[in-house]
């Protein structure tokens, strides 16, 4: 059996033209199902398998997505995080369920170009960031001209890039106010605001403490991403301090479980003496002891309408942001 190494081979051995044989085999185009059938099985028969690059160029697409992680504030963090785990899997499934590929980068920006390169590589047909990190304005320049490229992350007037992501404002206003109402007044911040995201849940914390009159209790520790940076940081906070905060908000519920791990080794109760809350909502808050009060973002829903939005704007759509409500999700830790 002679081996066929193309669409014009194949088509010669049933008797139709390339552009037929080509229809058939990507189930697309106006043929009968017996011409289809007949067609895929020669293929099959033969072993025949066309090449999807070849494909790809002609109709200019790649099959692929890329999902970016800039890395600009806290280099450190890995990808093995939770928030980008829960965040990547969630993403993976339904671009496998659209049938294309994820290809996946982490970046930690050295100069300018590093977005401008990847969606001017010709291996993605559009690029999904996870996280702003302190890389607004580089995200803002791209999108300017390549239409095709969302964000998770916060939204601020202006903006030129279509994100999506949780009210970070409001979601700092839900924790602070809820230690208020336990009767806290001294309050620390725990999280880096170099990232938007973070700097809009501080300045929600912030509005909460102004109107309660207790702004000047506020303290802010610029506590990494990263939980073995975050635990030591935290702990050398809690020595120094001989007024230790009657509540933390914690810019995230990996920075709220290191809060947790040093609050436990100096012999401070939680809630007790100090009550803390994270923000995420991501399994892990639910496995802490106690378990952890924090800020839910819905993930599921955040990932699908990164992806929705994406080809939407792939197909020449002008989306603009969204921005989700967050909910105050209260366990044992607050």
């Amino acid at each position: 059996m002679r081996r066929i190494r193309n669409i014009t081979e194949l088509a010669e051995l049933a008797g139709v033209s390339p552009g037929t044989v080509s229809r058939a085999l990507s189930d697309t185009g106006l043929i009968s199902a017996k011409t289809r059938e007949r067609i895929k099985a020669i293929a099959l028969e033969h072993d025949f398998r066309p090449n999807a690059m070849a494909r790809n160029l002609r109709i200019q697409r790649t099959g692929a997505i890329g999902v970016v992680i800039p890395l600009g504030h806290a280099t450190g963090q890995h990808i093995s995080d939770p928030f980008f785990m829960t965040m990547l899997g969630l993403l993976a499934d339904a671009l496998t369920e659209r049938g294309y590929d994820l290809v996946l980068s982490r970046v930690i920006p050295s100069e300018s170009e590093w977005l401008a390169k990847i969606v001017d590589s010709g291996r993605v047909d559009g690029v999904i960031v996870i996280g702003q990190s302190d890389q607004s304005a580089t995200l803002d320049r791209v999108a300017a001209r390549y239409r095709p490229l969302v964000a998770w992350g916060g939204h601020v007037e202006g903006q030129v890039h279509c994100s999506v992501g949780s009210d970070n404002r409001l979601g700092g206003e839900l924790a602070a106010r809820h230690l208020i109402a336990q009767g806290c007044r001294r309050i620390a911040f725990f999280g880096d605001p170099r990232a938007l995201e973070i700097a809009q849940r501080l300045d929600g914390c912030r509005q909460a403490m102004l109107e309660a009159g207790i702004a000047d209790d506020l303290v802010v520790l610029p506590a990494h991403l990263v939980a073995e940076a975050a635990h030591p940081d935290i702990a050398d906070f809690l020595s120094q301090n001989s007024q230790r905060p009657q509540g933390i908000v914690a810019a995230s519920d990996v920075i709220a479980m290191s809060a947790l791990r040093a609050l436990a080794e100096f012999g401070i109760a939680v809630p007790d003496d100090v009550r803390v809350i994270g923000y995420d909502d991501l399994p892990i808050a639910q496995h802490s002891f106690p378990r952890l009060t924090t800020i839910g973002q819905d993930l599921e829903r955040g990932a699908a309408t990164l992806i929705d939005l994406l080809f939407r704007r792939i197909a020449g759509e002008d989306c603009l942001s969204v921005v989700m409500q967050p909910n105050l999700v209260v366990r044992a830790s607050a």
